[in-house]
C-alpha cells in the first residue's frame, strides 16, 4: 500500500490500483510493506503516476524520513517564519512561503517515525 497527500487529498493506492496520474504535495509518504512493515519517506511533492503493478513517485526531493535532520527542519521553519514578519518584498514572501510549508512537512514525516517508533516500545 503506498499512502500519500494529493491536489485533491489523501491516497491510499493498494495492489491492482485503477490507473492514476496526480500531483502531490509536500510532505510524508507511507509504504506498507507485504511484510507489514510501515516505511516513511518525505518527497518535496511531485507527481504520482499509480499503473496495476507500478507506482512512480516523481519528486524533486525524496528521503527517508528517519534520515531528516529535525533540528535544520526547526530552524528552516522559524527563519521562514521570521522572514514572513519582515514582509520585504513578494517575491521573497514567496520564497519563506515555500521554506515554511517544506519544513512543516518534513516535520509531519519526522511525526510520522516518531509515533512509529513509540508505538514498538
Amino acid at each position: 500500500m503506498f499512502i500519500a497527500t494529493g491536489a485533491a487529498g489523501e491516497l491510499g493506492i493498494a495492489p491492482s490500483h485503477a490507473p492514476l496520474m496526480t500531483t502531490l504535495k509536500p510532505g510524508p509518504v507511507r509504504v506498507l510493506t507485504p511484510e507489514g512493515e510501515e516505511l516513511v519517506f518525505f518527497a518535496s511533492g511531485g507527481i504520482l503516476e499509480v499503473m496495476p503493478h507500478l507506482v512512480t513517485l516523481l519528486a524533486d526531493t525524496a528521503v527517508r524520513a528517519d534520515h531528516l535532520d529535525e533540528a535544520a527542519a526547526v530552524r528552516s521553519k522559524q527563519e521562514a517564519e521570521r522572514e514572513l514578519m519582515n514582509k520585504t518584498s513578494d517575491l521573497k514572501i514567496a520564497d519563506a512561503q515555500a521554506k515554511l510549508m517544506e519544513a512543516l512537512a518534513q516535520l509531519r514525516a519526522l511525526e510520522l517515525v516518531h509515533r512509529k517508533t513509540k508505538h514498538r516500545r
